[in-house]
């Protein structure tokens, strides 16, 4: 691990305590997973285990016991939801790997044959189009 500490004011940590909203599509006593506000890809979701940890390499291992599960459920309600060809399940670990939000998080993204992915920049998706697409997975959740 760095020995950098754990922020409890991360973006993610907020979205856990209700600070800033998030198109919500699953929430348990332990994870809560939504749509990524600049999404790579249609139906892009985020999980989010709710104890705070800053990435994998701290992480209890509980948490990541009771969060993997979830992972595997929405990545296959997204499948469903969006008509996708595959899912890529992308965690990112400290800044070298890609890391930019420090609370541990799963990237649940749908892809097709033949295409790529969008850049994961600064330009938010329409909320009304994020509202649609957390529709859509949770009907794929509820079968």
């Amino acid at each position: 691990m760095s020995g950098a500490t754990y922020d409890t004011n991360n973006i993610f940590a907020k979205i856990l305590r209700g600070e800033i909203p998030c198109h919500k599509v699953y929430e348990d006593a332990d994870t809560l997973a939504f749509m990524d506000v600049m999404p790579q890809s249609k139906g892009h979701l985020l999980v989010v285990p709710k104890a705070p940890s800053r990435n994998l390499l701290d992480a209890d291992a509980t948490a990541l016991a009771k969060t993997i599960p979830v992972v595997q459920k929405l990545a296959n309600a997204a499948k469903d939801a969006f008509d996708a060809d595959g899912i890529s399940i992308m965690q990112f670990n400290e800044p070298a790997a890609g890391q930019t939000v420090y609370h541990l998080h799963f990237h649940v993204v749908p892809r097709y044959e033949g295409a790529g992915l969008k850049p994961h920049t600064g330009e938010m998706e329409d909320h009304g189009v994020l509202a649609d697409h957390a529709k859509l997975v949770i009907e794929a959740l509820q079968g």
